[in-house]
């Protein structure tokens, strides 16, 4: 079945619609990737968003449950040049098409992501529809004005609190949008989780007495979340606090930075990230659209992104507060900067 995308601006791009048949409303970004495409589905930091891949061909290693990084796919929209009808991998348990329909999540194929992926980067990122029907931007513009994502951490933070047992450090982690595989990162180092919801007061979180705290990854705009930095400001001296992507952005501002959103954002497992106190590069898997612009008094970069020069990790050189936009766990992307994992366990008490 036709359909298009329009983009905020006006421009129009046809294709074909697959999955779920029915249109959607989010912001258009681009993760740049070569493989992952089922990470990206399930990361919630890409809640609210309509994902286009800039790799050609999509699903052709199909999708499986094990690599799953939430219950459920987040994306708003999935925008591929071609998508692979016929899955060759012996892990592959159903075709992408398939798994956006079971999810009731539109794809469109058949644009040319490089023309769309040019005008994100000129323009910067924007709200966009995917539709069957529409035929131009003044019959959707009603539909994108009212669009908005300043609750998506509250829709993809857990409902209540669970705790995984270990015999090492105890973590208690804020879920604003946690990928699987930063659990399974602190469960492979023995670590004893408590996991939060995002509403949690930083009462309840310093009553199970962690060694360490761990603010997590998630979708939006940090400067939303003013009642989760207040609880954040009451944990600050008391326990040791970690952080990655938004839980990096959100301590900036509990510290006294600022934040600002990035023009087009980074997404993709191929940013390449300079760890300053080590004089490294490492490669990285990232997907955020704002940054840390201001670092707080007393707190010292550690990271710097290679291609723009933003701030990708911080240290607090009086307090045990470390943190890090990139992430670590990767889940799609290199392993390289795994480590950052055990420096967060060295600043358990």
């Amino acid at each position: 079945m036709k359909a298009k995308l329009i983009l905020e601006n006006g421009m129009i791009f046809e294709g074909k619609a697959f999955g779920h048949l029915k249109d959607s409303v989010g912001e258009v970004v681009f993760t740049t990737g070569m493989t992952g495409y089922q990470e990206v589905l399930t990361d919630p930091s890409y809640y609210g968003q309509i994902v286009t891949m800039t790799y050609p061909l999509i699903g052709n290693y199909g999708i499986n449950l094990e690599d799953m990084e939430s219950d459920s796919p987040k994306v708003r929209g999935f925008i591929v040049r071609e998508k692979c009808n016929f899955p060759n991998n012996f892990r592959c348990e159903m075709d992408i098409e398939d798994f956006l329909k079971q999810n009731k999540i539109i794809g469109l194929e058949g644009i040319d992501t490089r023309a769309l992926t040019k005008v994100l980067r000129n323009h910067g990122t924007m709200k966009g529809t995917i539709t069957l029907e529409a035929q131009s931007l003044e019959e959707v513009s009603d539909k994108l004005k009212s669009f908005s994502n300043k609750d998506a951490v509250s829709i993809v933070s857990t409902k209540k609190a669970y705790t995984i047992e270990g015999s090492g450090k105890h973590v208690a982690i804020m879920d604003f949008g946690i990928k699987e595989n930063i659990i399974r990162n602190f469960k492979k180092r023995d670590c004893k989780l408590t996991v939060f919801p995002m509403t949690t007061t930083a009462q309840e979180i310093l009553a199970v007495n962690p060694d360490l705290v761990f603010l997590s990854n998630g979708p939006g705009d940090p400067e939303d979340l003013t009642e989760v930095i207040e609880n954040i400001k009451k944990i600050v001296g008391l326990k040791p606090i970690v952080g990655i992507c938004l839980g990096h952005q959100l301590l900036a501002l509990t510290l006294g930075g600022k934040t600002a959103k990035l023009k087009f954002g980074h997404r993709g497992c191929n940013h390449p990230v300079k760890d300053l106190e080590e004089n490294k590069v490492h490669i990285t898997s990232q997907n955020h659209g704002y940054v840390v612009e201001t670092l707080p008094q007393d707190v010292v970069a550690t990271h710097l992104n290679i291609n723009d020069g933003t701030i990708e990790g911080m240290k607090h050189i009086k307090l045990p507060i470390f943190s890090v936009q990139f992430h670590p766990e990767a889940s799609a992307g290199p392993q390289d900067s795994e480590y950052i994992f055990d420096k967060f366990i060295k600043y358990a008490v």
